[in-house]
């Protein structure tokens, strides 16, 4: 059973007007969704979220750089845990072919503080991820913060926020124009026996602040942010769901 922004996110995609409606919620004359746009997922006939580092060609092509952002991002590969995303759309972005990726939530308790964990008795080559993977987020912080100073994000803290902001840096720096988009679906009461739902923009939005509060600055969202060969840009968006969520399933 598929319940809260994993549903809506299908839900929505499935929608044959997607791309206008998509388009809208954006709302930024610089993002131009064409009417052939390549997204994932595509609603429940093609509900697989996307890998940038497996499947970014099928989005950019002839950017030769999913090799290096996999390298750059882990030391193995192989049976590892590799982030994916919610949802992505290639886009015009200021005149340049991009990527907006997009992490979606419906309740509060979606947003993790956590850092990422690494099991006990792990593998030498776990072991050796996490600190690949520590140091990739160091680097976009340190990168970051010289463009907007307080930038913090790290593999130890809200892991969830650093992974997704330091993809986006990396990106935008191999010349992947990046809009990345914290999206709330607005009125799963259907959700609450896991979290309070988002009940509207406003506290969509209240709930990102505190969120990101000593993680990211101010200044840091709705800015784009050159970040080297190519820019980057955070933004908070909202919609509310087309359907609530079923009720859990009772043992």
């Amino acid at each position: 059973m598929i319940r809260g922004s994993r549903k809506h996110i299908l839900d929505w995609t499935s929608r044959s007007d997607f791309p206008m409606q998509f388009a809208g919620l954006i709302g930024l004359g610089e993002c131009v969704v064409a009417g052939n746009a390549v997204w994932q997922p595509r609603g429940y006939r093609e509900p697989e979220e996307v890998c940038l580092e497996d499947r970014g060609a099928q989005f950019i092509p002839g950017i030769d750089c999913w090799c290096d952002l996999a390298n750059w991002w882990l030391a193995h590969r192989h049976g590892a845990n590799k982030p994916n995303w919610d949802l992505v759309v290639a886009c015009d972005l200021g005149g340049r072919l991009g990527l907006v990726l997009v992490e979606a939530k419906a309740h509060e308790n979606e947003l993790d503080l956590a850092g990422k964990r690494l099991r006990p008795g792990g593998s030498a080559r776990s072991v050796e991820n996490h600190e690949r993977i520590g140091r990739a987020i160091a680097e976009a912080a340190t990168a970051l913060d010289r463009i907007v100073p307080g930038v913090r994000v790290s593999r130890d803290s809200h892991y969830q926020l650093a992974n997704r902001v330091a993809y986006s840096w990396k990106l935008a720096s191999m010349g992947v124009p990046v809009l990345l988009v914290f999206l709330g679906f607005t009125g799963d009461n259907g959700i609450s026996d896991v979290g309070p739902p988002l009940r509207d923009h406003a506290h969509w939005e209240s709930v990102m602040r505190s969120y990101t509060t000593g993680v990211l600055p101010a200044g840091f969202l709705d800015c784009w942010l050159p970040c080297g060969k190519a820019q980057m840009r955070m933004i908070v968006r909202s919609r509310p769901v087309l359907a609530e969520s079923p009720p859990a399933r009772t043992p």
